[in-house]
C-alpha cells in the first residue's frame, strides 16, 4: 500500500522540493538526445541567442519537475497517473549551476463523478532557481486512489 490517498491532499501548500544542481553537461546530454537546438548544446551558439546564453531545454526542466515530485510525493501516492497537463508556462530559461527547487501546491482536491473510488488532485508546481526565480509554471491533475481502495488494494 503506498502512505499517501486522495484524503491527504488537502487544498494549499503541499510542500518544497530540491534543491537539484544542473550541470552544462546534464544541460547537453539531454539536449543531444531530445531537442539539438544551438542555444541548448553550444556556448557561443547560445550566446547569439534569444536566451544569451546557454540554457536548458523547457523539456529537460519538465522532465527534472517530475522526477522531483515523484522523489518528494508521487512515488509514496496511491497514483493512477495523469489525464495531461492542463497548463504549462517557461517563465525564464535554466542555466548551467542552476540549484532548482519545486513549490507545489494543491489547487483542488475531488472526488471523481465518473470513478467514485478515485479522487482527482490537481497540483500547481513553480520550479525556481537559487535566487527564487521563476523558471516553470505547471498546472496538472493526477488520479488518485482514495482510502478505502488503496487499503484493499482493488482497482477502481
Amino acid at each position: 500500500m503506498k502512505s499517501l490517498v486522495f484524503e491527504d491532499f488537502k487544498p494549499g501548500p503541499l510542500g518544497r522540493f530540491g534543491p537539484r544542481h544542473v550541470t552544462a553537461e546534464e544541460i547537453r546530454a539531454f539536449a543531444t538526445e531530445f531537442d539539438p537546438q544551438p542555444m541548448h548544446l553550444d556556448e557561443e551558439a547560445a550566446s547569439r541567442s534569444l536566451l544569451k546564453g546557454l540554457a536548458g531545454s523547457g523539456w529537460h526542466l519538465c522532465s527534472i519537475i517530475m522526477r522531483m515530485m515523484f522523489d518528494g510525493f508521487i512515488g509514496r501516492t496511491a497514483s493512477l497517473g495523469s489525464p495531461g497537463v492542463n497548463e504549462l508556462r517557461w517563465l525564464a530559461p535554466f542555466r548551467p549551476g542552476d540549484d532548482i527547487t519545486l513549490d507545489v501546491e494543491v489547487t483542488e482536491a475531488r472526488v471523481s463523478r465518473s470513478r467514485p473510488t478515485t479522487g482527482i488532485v490537481t497540483l500547481k508546481a513553480v520550479a525556481s532557481n537559487a535566487s527564487g526565480q521563476a523558471l516553470c509554471e505547471m498546472v496538472s491533475p493526477i488520479i488518485v486512489r482514495r482510502r478505502d481502495e488503496a487499503a484493499t488494494g482493488e482497482a477502481p
